[in-house]
C-alpha cells in the first residue's frame, strides 16, 4: 500500500508535525488527488486542539483542498488523470435520506463523512485531511475546479466560499437589497465579495476601524464600527439580511435590531458559548434568526463556477507546511489577511 506524508497532531497540546500513514489505491468509483494547496480554516484549530471535544488522534486537518487527479478508478466518469479537482468539507454521505436526495449532503441524517476526523463508514478507520500529499475519495464528492481560478487562492472557496455563498443563495439575495456582513475575517471577507457580486448593497460591521479601507476594497459600500452606538443606531430596522461570520462571543441582539420586519440574520460563525437572544427582538418585527452549514456538492460546484464567472477568489497568505504551527498562533490573533493557504509542495 502507498505511504502518504502529512502533518498531524497526536494530542490536544502537541504541535503539528510530520506524520506518515498507509493510504489505499482508489476503488472503481474513486479518484486519487495529488494535493497542491490546502487552506487553513479556524475549524482546523478547533479540531487539532480538541476544542469541540470529539477529536480522534492522530488528526490530519485540512478541508480546503485543490490538486490534480493522479489515479482514476475504472468506473470514474467525472474526472480523468491530470484533471484539476477540489475537495471541501465532506467526502461521503448516506446518499439515501431526504436531505441527501435533495442535494443537501451536509445535512445527511446519518451524518456526512467529513474530510478529516470522521469515522470512515465504508473503509473503516478515521479520515485524514488535506495537510497531506494526497487524498483518495469517491468522485461524487470531488469538485471540478474551473481553470480560470488561481489554484492557491481558490482553496478557501471550498469552505469559506461555500459557507457564505450558500445562505446568500438560500435567502435569494440580489439587487436592491441591503445586506450586512458581521466580521472581516476568513469568512467575512468572502461574504463581502459574494454579496457584492450578487448585486446587494453591502455594509460591513467590524470592531476595528482600521479595516474600513480594506472592506471597501473588497466590495463593501459602507463600514460600521459596531462599538459606536450612534453608527449602529442609524441602521435600525433597515437590513434585508445580515450574515454573521463571528465565532467569538458577541451581542447578537445588537444586530437583530438592525433587521427590518420579516428579515433574517444567519449565523455561520460558531461561538463556543450560547448567544443570549432577546425574544422581543424576534417577535415584534417577525424577524428570523437562522444558521447555515457549508452547502451540498451541487451547490458547491455552482459556487465555484460563480466565482470563476465573477473573478472571485480569497485573499491569501501562502505558507510552507513547516510554518503551520506559527500560522495557528497568528490565526488566533486574527493576524492574517484573510486566509492562510499551505503550499503542499513544501511537504516533498
Amino acid at each position: 500500500m502507498p505511504t502518504t506524508k502529512a502533518y498531524a497532531t497526536v494530542n490536544a497540546t502537541a504541535p503539528l508535525a510530520l506524520f506518515t500513514f498507509q493510504s489505499r489505491d482508489p476503488d472503481p468509483e474513486e479518484i486519487q488527488i495529488q494535493i497542491q494547496y490546502c487552506g487553513v480554516c479556524h475549524t482546523d484549530v478547533h479540531q487539532a486542539r480538541n476544542e469541540w471535544h470529539g477529536t480522534i488522534y492522530p488528526c490530519v486537518p485540512g478541508h480546503e483542498i485543490v490538486g490534480r487527479v493522479t489515479k482514476a478508478g475504472s468506473r470514474v466518469k467525472k474526472f480523468k488523470e491530470g484533471d484539476l479537482a477540489a475537495v471541501g468539507c465532506m467526502v461521503d454521505s448516506c446518499r439515501a435520506c431526504e436531505p441527501c436526495r435533495a442535494g443537501l449532503e451536509q445535512l445527511c441524517e446519518a451524518g456526512p463523512t467529513f474530510t478529516y476526523n470522521s469515522p470512515d463508514k465504508k473503509h473503516g478507520g478515521t479520515t485524514y485531511g488535506g495537510y497531506a500529499d494526497s487524498i483518495v475519495l469517491d468522485e461524487t464528492f470531488a469538485l471540478r475546479l474551473p481553470k480560470s481560478l488561481d489554484l492557491a487562492a481558490s482553496a478557501p472557496l471550498l469552505c469559506a466560499g461555500i459557507t457564505t455563498y450558500s445562505p446568500l443563495r438560500r435567502w435569494k439575495i440580489g439587487k436592491g437589497q441591503k445586506v450586512g456582513v458581521v466580521g472581516l475575517g476568513g469568512l467575512g471577507h468572502m461574504g463581502v465579495k459574494l454579496a457584492n457580486a450578487f448585486g446587494a448593497r453591502v455594509v460591513l460591521f467590524t470592531t476595528s476601524p482600521g479595516k474600513t479601507k480594506d472592506a471597501i476594497r473588497l466590495g463593501a459600500q459602507e463600514v460600521v464600527v459596531s462599538k459606536n452606538a450612534d453608527e449602529m443606531k442609524r441602521h435600525l430596522n433597515s437590513f434585508d439580511f445580515i450574515l454573521d461570520t463571528v465565532s467569538a462571543p458577541h451581542d447578537i441582539n445588537a444586530y437583530l435590531e438592525l433587521l427590518r420586519a420579516n428579515a433574517t440574520l444567519v449565523l455561520v460563525g460558531a461561538p463556543a458559548q450560547p448567544l443570549p437572544v432577546n425574544a422581543f427582538n424576534l417577535i415584534v418585527k417577525r424577524r428570523q434568526f437562522a444558521g447555515s452549514l457549508i452547502g451540498g456538492i451541487a451547490e458547491t460546484q455552482e459556487m465555484l463556477d460563480f466565482c470563476a464567472d465573477h473573478g472571485i477568489v480569497s485573499d491569501i497568505e501562502l505558507i510552507p507546511i513547516q510554518k503551520i504551527n506559527e500560522a495557528y498562533g497568528r490565526l488566533l490573533k486574527s493576524d492574517v489577511k484573510y486566509r492562510f493557504v499551505i503550499d503542499m509542495k513544501s511537504l516533498a
